[in-house]
């Protein structure tokens, strides 16, 4: 062990932050590119493409249960290599797609992938290195996933656009692979204790036991009040964000056109990315559940707004704020597991928590679909989805205090 060596827990947030850019920008914000593409270029209804959407956040979340007890027990490397690996495969063979069915099908795998290279290995092993700066450690590494939105997303429009899905998504699975597979196994470390550390920077003294993770066992922690809300309100959170998400890239190109459509989604990333950093450190001073009820019902607003955003300018009043909720709701739910339960068994309760509030998100681009296709148009959509963000809000506000007894 050289005494001279830095803190990796850093050099690991680095190589977190370049996994969930990858996948965010090609999985999570990446599905609306190509609900969009698979809508124009075969014909299909937005309905039967949301489905598809659908089915890959539900499988994503029943995935991440499984997740969460295989990095419990082996490097947490494997389950993000493995991701690398399943999901650029996927993404190989999308452009192929000509039937529904296999639509579904190549979603199922690419859902795989991306879960085992998600919020749940990356959290989980950022948790494990910040207990103290948890917050600023997670808002930074977490950030990826705005920065994806931002920096992968409009470029994989632009290829998709120009090359078509055939020709273009190989490319992306190259992009998939490259980004996930060399971080994992260069940057990501599994825990401080293989290197001699302890959380947040100090050093494990020879033959002094490392600290027992502490918190709340998981029978316990899941049949609390704080949980149950936390997850049953970010069900209705998260799937009116996430459907507003994957619908936005067809409701601006559908009220304005293509070029705008893209700008739309780098601005929407852009403001995440801000308010992700600036919610990294405000939460540190403000109550977590009530930062996080305030976001809720902010984000609520903004769907409203896009809801009667018919022009250009509309459209780029409402957005701004829109992404400053995204940048922050979705960072909030890991911190406020590990911030009232502990880090004993964060990730068995982050997958559960996260599973269950896969219905809301796998619901929410359905439902935008189905009412885009019975309403002949967003509107109703977007303030369906405004109504689900203020009562999730409610739901959370019932959880009680963030701080563990």
């Amino acid at each position: 062990m050289k005494t001279n060596e830095k803190f990796p827990g850093w050099r690991v947030v680095t190589g977190s932050f370049i996994v969930l850019t990858v996948t965010a920008g090609l999985g999570f914000y990446g599905l609306a590119v190509f609900l969009n593409a698979f809508s124009r270029e075969r014909g299909w209804d937005v309905a039967s493409v949301s489905l598809a959407t659908t089915i890959f956040f539900l499988v994503s979340g029943a995935v991440g249960v499984w997740v969460a007890r295989l990095i419990a027990r082996t490097d947490v490397r494997y389950a993000i290599v493995g991701g690398g690996v399943v999901g650029a495969l996927a993404l190989a063979v999308l452009g192929q797609v000509q039937q529904k069915w296999q639509l579904y099908l190549v979603y199922c795998v690419f859902a795989l992938g991306s879960a085992a290279a998600g919020l749940v290995p990356v959290t989980t092993v950022v948790t494990r290195w910040f207990h103290a700066r948890r917050s600023v450690a997670l808002s930074i590494a977490s950030t990826g996933l705005s920065a994806g939105g931002m920096i992968v997303t409009p470029a994989a429009k632009w290829l998709i656009d120009r090359q078509g899905l055939e020709a273009g998504t190989p490319w992306l699975a190259a992009v998939w692979f490259i980004g996930v597979v060399p971080a994992a196994l260069w940057l990501i470390i599994p825990d401080p204790a293989s290197r001699g550390w302890l959380p947040d920077g100090e050093r494990s003294v020879v033959g002094v036991a490392a600290p027992i993770a502490k918190g709340m066992a998981f029978t316990e922690a899941v049949r609390h009040r704080f949980f149950i809300a936390v997850t049953i309100g970010y069900v209705l959170a998260l799937g009116s964000q996430v459907g507003g998400i994957q619908q936005l890239v067809r409701l601006a190109e559908s009220r304005t056109d293509r070029n705008t459509a893209a700008l739309a989604t780098l601005v929407l990333a852009a403001m995440s990315v801000i308010g992700r950093l600036v919610g990294g450190r405000v939460v540190t001073k403000v109550p977590m559940l009530g930062f996080t009820v305030t976001l809720a019902v902010v984000q609520g607003g903004a769907m409203v707004g896009l809801a009667f955003a018919e022009s250009t300018l509309a459209l780029f009043l409402v957005l701004p704020i829109f992404g400053l909720t995204v940048g922050n709701i979705l960072m909030l739910q890991p911190l406020l597991i590990a911030e009232r339960f502990g880090v004993k068994d964060y990730p068995r309760l982050f997958s559960r928590s996260q599973f269950v509030s896969t219905f809301g998100v796998a619901g929410g681009p359905l439902l935008l679909g189905w009412l885009h296709d019975v309403g002949g148009g967003y509107r109703t959509s977007y303030l369906v989805a405004g109504c689900c963000s203020v009562a999730g809000a409610a739901i959370l506000s019932s959880a009680g205090s963030a701080r563990s007894d």
